[in-house]
């Protein structure tokens, strides 16, 4: 019987192999199987118009003893990834006069609502809101501060209100807009559309629809008489992100949309804009500009570019192009508007006057592009050649209109850029724009606990265990300037730049100084007990007193990208708000400091107070707290962080300690105050 047994189960096992191989998918996409145990068939009440007009500005909930029933066909889907959590639908799948937004948490709704199927959806419980002043459906979120919010629909709420007809699917046929007359339109807004002969925009030729990861938008430029402009809308997560844009003109068929005051387009799936391939475009060009042809073209290494300049501003008048890997570009902000790149001769920077570099797939660290050199210039800038256009007499930066003209991708993947390894003291000129590195150095004493850049740019001098020094210069712009400065010694890897004389460093990332190991004297650098960037909001590290005035702490990343901070506004009324620390333990070093960023904007008002205590009550107002002596921003006319450096608590050595922000404003004195990158550090 073991033996049948054993052999019942191999052949239970191949054929359950066999029979799982046969089900294995490919990567294409199927039509949705849709069956019938997730459709209904509804008899609608109110119509898409007649459902927006309960939005009067406010949140509008539909009763839960509501009777009534919407019906709309889907103008969208999300199989793409383009489009997330939302369900677009219109009044009609030819020729519609309505469109609208229902805001759902839910993803891969295409395999229920596909487009161009009928749907209902029973108003019960949910709500009429607004985000980026496009009103939607949802539901009311008691978490939704706003008057005129709402919160998606969520996903388990999703089957209980919206379900699909068991009979009708249609053709969605998308009704045609120009750019200009979107403008009159708003009660289309969700519909599919389109738009002939558009084409986008030259600043955006030869890029993909998105770069990895980031939402970007992309201008779509409708070449009549009177050339409007609107922008489309593209995620990183969609599945055609990394292909190039359409270079041509034709038909753009999307989802029309709209933040704000601004129009949008979304794209459904690429396939919609198929047409666009057409020449010539209106703006004159003739074929696609993104093909690559070196016919014509001679190579030149980044050293051969450099011998043609003739000691003044040069212009490039052969056809030449240069192959290069990109070293380095403005992903954190330390570099701005220029990129480096690199051959086996040397490297060299290359100006563009562009922000976002980055997000280019042309651009991305690790990747070689062509560079077509004829009619560029190349200049020396304080003693640094750099390649570019002509602007003010010497070398600026090459327009984004042109970009397309002079940069191709080689559509080879990015690869690791290898550093050439130098020492301090074996630097020269032919190092001038190359990646390097340099190993065993540590930032002087003296440049112990200050950030990277304060306001303005800033020089931090590294040395190495000789004393020979080279400066890190660092933009007020990076994205690390008001972190501070690694205490260690370790390898350091940067572009090598020169300034009237003097070498300098320049960072494209923090990480690429981040020195662990003992100092050349021997001391170790200081251990982070405790370290809040307020990436992650105020719930962790810390409580919220609100003493007086209707305003409270809270984190902000506005005008500093993918930078969270703390803030604290008193707008104009008068306020006391503390933000109080977890308990930090102070133990295992002999000596401690506390640092951290303050940055004030605002007028005769109080300056941020920066308190310690161990003897910590739970109420901030019976506490005893002594005042930190640490710098902070006295510059309350602009933008920036001021370091406080390194505070010396040592005197709190094996106790438990918690540091306090204390916010006064008034009625005439309320300035906005900004915390960050808040240390507590410990040493021996």
């Amino acid at each position: 019987m073991k033996k049948y047994s054993s052999f019942f189960k191999i052949l239970f096992l191949a054929f359950a192999a066999l029979f799982m191989t046969g089900c294995v998918h490919d990567d294409k996409y199927d039509e949705p199987n849709l069956d019938n145990s997730q459709c209904q068939d509804l008899t609608a009440t109110l119509t898409i118009a007649q459902v927006k007009a309960f939005y009067t500005g406010t949140t509008y909930v539909f009763p839960s003893t509501s009777t009534d029933v919407m019906e709309g066909y889907v103008s969208s889907t999300d199989e793409t990834g383009n489009i997330y959590k939302t369900i677009y639908i219109q009044d009609a799948p030819v020729n519609p006069t309505q469109g609208f937004v229902i805001s759902v948490d839910a993803v891969s709704t295409y395999t229920k609502f596909p487009q161009g199927s009928k749907i209902y959806i029973k108003l019960n419980d949910l709500a009429l809101g607004t985000y980026g002043g496009l009103v939607q459906l949802g539901v009311k979120d008691e978490l939704v501060t706003t008057t005129n919010g709402v919160s998606r629909i969520p996903e388990k709420a999703v089957a209980a209100h919206i379900f699909r007809s068991c009979s009708i699917r249609e053709q969605i046929v998308p009704k045609v807009l120009t750019l200009q007359e979107m403008a009159g339109n708003d009660k289309l807004l969700g519909a599919l559309v389109q738009v002939n002969d558009a084409e986008f925009d030259k600043k955006t030729l030869c890029s993909t629809f998105a770069p990895d990861g980031f939402t970007v938008d992309k201008q779509l430029n409708d070449p009549t008489a009177s050339l409007t402009t609107r922008v489309v809308r593209n995620s990183g997560f969609a599945s055609f992100a990394n292909q190039q844009l359409p270079a041509g003109k034709g038909a753009f068929i999307g989802i029309f949309s709209k933040f704000n005051s601004s129009y949008q387009l979304y794209i459904n799936k690429v396939e919609d804009l198929a047409d666009m391939t057409h020449f010539p475009r209106k703006d004159g060009l003739t074929a696609n500009p993104c093909i690559y042809d070196p016919a014509n073209l001679a190579p030149k290494t980044v050293a051969e570019v450099k011998q043609l300049f003739s000691g003044s501003l040069t212009t490039i008048t052969g056809d030449f192009v240069l192959k290069g890997k990109v070293t380095a570009n403005d992903e954190t902000g330390n570099l701005f508007k220029y990129i480096y790149v690199e051959d086996e001769t040397g490297g060299i920077r290359v100006n563009i006057n562009k922000t976002g570099l980055y997000q280019d797939a042309r651009f991305k660290v690790g990747k070689e592009i062509y560079i077509k050199l004829k009619n560029l210039y190349i200049g020396n800038v304080s003693g640094e050649l750099q390649l570019g256009a002509l602007f003010n007499g010497n070398v600026g930066q090459i327009e984004e209109a042109d970009v397309y003209k002079v940069f191709f991708d080689t559509n080879k993947p990015a690869t690791p850029v290898i550093p050439t390894e130098r020492t301090i003291g074996d630097l020269s000129t032919a190092d001038v724009g190359r990646w390097i590195k340099i190993k065993n150095v540590q930032f002087k004493s003296s440049e112990i606990g200050n950030s990277y850049a304060t306001t303005l740019p800033s020089n931090r001098t590294l040395e190495d265990c000789s004393g020979k020094t080279i400066v890190v210069r660092t933009s007020n712009r990076a994205t690390f300037a008001g972190e501070e400065i690694d205490d260690g010694k370790g390898d350091v890897y940067a572009i090598l730049s020169i300034f009237n004389g003097q070498y300098q460093l320049w960072l494209p990332k923090q990480i690429n100084a981040d020195f662990d190991n003992n100092r050349c004297d021997g001391s170790s650098p200081a251990s982070i007990i405790f370290k809040d960037d307020f990436q992650s909001g105020l719930d962790t590290n810390w409580k919220i007193f609100n003493i007086a005035g209707p305003q409270t702490w809270t984190t902000s990343n506005q005008g500093a990208g993918n930078n969270f901070y703390g803030v604290m506004n008193g707008s104009g009324v008068a306020n006391e708000d503390w933000l109080v620390s977890k308990e930090i333990s102070l133990s295992g070093f002999n000596k401690y400091s506390v640092s951290y960023l303050t940055d004030g904007n605002g007028s005769n008002a109080n300056p941020i107070q920066v308190l310690i205590t161990d003897a910590y009550s739970g109420d901030p107002a019976t506490t005893t707290w002594t005042p930190l002596t640490g710098k902070i921003d006295t510059v309350l006319n602009g933008f920036g962080f001021e370091t406080s450096g390194r505070v010396n608590i040592t005197s709190y050595a094996g106790k438990k300690i918690r540091v306090a922000f204390k916010y006064i404003s008034t009625p005439t004195g309320s300035a906005t105050w900004e915390i960050d990158n808040v240390q507590v550090k410990g040493m021996n």
